[in-house]
């Protein structure tokens, strides 16, 4: 008897993304089982590959093509995603990392690696008329607190002297005014930030402090830094009233705080994005429902994605799955797992061949779960 299988998996940091991971998970079930409706659910945490997973997961999606200016001024071809959220509403869902992402610089630029492609692609996105905005800011290259996206959508940032300021964190030291009188509106349904950090835009707990370093930003520059962000916090909150301690302001080296002065709205955790997703609603009538990570640990359960999506699972009366590259902790919440590693023999083994091992754990949870 054919049943209904759904595969949400997060991606596996460093080897493979989520949608391919669920496919490969997929293409291993199958062998087993054939027959079952099996339904792919890539999960995201608002970095790379959001995007890719999203055009998996939502039927009916469609990508589109924007050439934008890259964190260091080179040209990007970057995709912005159009579809249908779960209230039906023409969603526009942009990604930062593949517009102002950290992996398009090399090397890093601490103070003139910027977020104009990010509103370019914003901008291109409002422009095809859509209800609402989803933002995923994860993997960003910079630390501008927005300040090149907000300019793309129209806030004019200048000097003492009237001038527009250089791009970066550099620029936001020199700022003396912040215009957002032609700052374009958000669409009508608004406009939610993807994004699992809760970090304020300044101090200890900051996107300076917590993020700089891999950004480029030393110890030794780290000051300058923060001041430059400050300058910016203090002038945006100035003319909107946002208060940059907000919980997110410092998510993506500020950017949150550029997008909720903006008037967007931070949408934290795995479960935003499996609403996003529409996961409720795929695992509602699942049979089994199996899901993944990198690495399960003592973490995972503390809000990350095989946490959510078991509880899902198990609200609906489904069997659930994990499949991990390594599983170092009690994983007995699940009814079956598969750790990569295990399979593979070696961390080395399963970390140079993943989707190799994720079909074999698909067609070993297939066994396992197949009666």
């Amino acid at each position: 008897m054919a049943r209904r299988i759904v595969i949400a998996p997060d991606s596996f940091k460093g080897t493979i993304d989520a949608a391919d991971a669920a496919r490969a998970i997929e293409e291993g079930w199958r062998t087993i089982r054939p027959d079952d409706d099996v339904l792919l659910r890539p999960m995201a945490d608002g970095g790379e590959g959001t995007v890719d997973a999203f055009a998996v997961a939502r039927e009916g999606a469609e990508r589109r093509r924007v050439t934008v200016t890259g964190p260091d001024d080179r040209p990007v071809e970057a995709d912005w995603l159009l579809y249908l959220d779960p209230a039906g509403r023409l969603t526009g869902l942009v990604e930062l990392a593949n517009t102002s992402g950290i992996t398009l610089l090399d090397p890093l630029r601490p103070f003139t690696a910027h977020t104009r492609g990010f509103g370019q692609a914003i901008a291109a996105a409002l422009a095809a008329g859509i209800d609402r905005l989803a933002l995923a800011i994860g993997g960003s290259s910079s630390t501008d607190g927005g300040a090149g996206a907000l300019a793309e959508l129209g806030a004019r940032l200048r000097d003492a002297d009237g001038r527009h300021v250089p791009d970066g964190a550099g620029g936001l030291e020199l700022l003396a005014s912040v215009d957002l009188e032609g700052l374009a509106g958000l669409p009508p349904a608004g406009a939610s930030v993807l994004t699992d950090v809760t970090n304020p835009l300044l101090g200890p707990l900051g996107a300076v402090a917590v993020f700089g370093r891999q950004k480029g930003i030393l110890d030794g520059d780290a000051p300058r830094a923060e001041a430059a962000l400050a300058r910016w916090g203090e002038l945006l909150a100035e003319a909107t009233g946002v208060d940059p301690s907000t919980p997110g302001a410092g998510a993506a080296g500020g950017t949150g705080y550029g997008l909720l002065a903006w008037g967007a709205e931070l949408e934290r955790g795995s479960a935003a994005v499996g609403v996003e997703l529409g996961l409720p609603e795929a695992v509602a009538d699942a049979d089994v429902v199996i899901t993944g990570e990198g690495r399960y640990d003592g973490q995972s359960e503390a809000g990350k994605v095989p946490a959510y999506v078991r509880g899902l699972a198990e609200a609906a009366g489904a069997r659930t799955a994990l499949v991990a590259g390594a599983i170092a902790a009690d994983a007995s919440a699940f009814d079956a797992h598969a750790s990569l590693t295990d399979l593979a023999a070696s961390t080395e083994e399963a970390l140079a061949r993943p989707r190799e091992h994720l079909v074999a754990a698909g067609a070993a949870l297939a066994r396992s779960l197949g009666s």
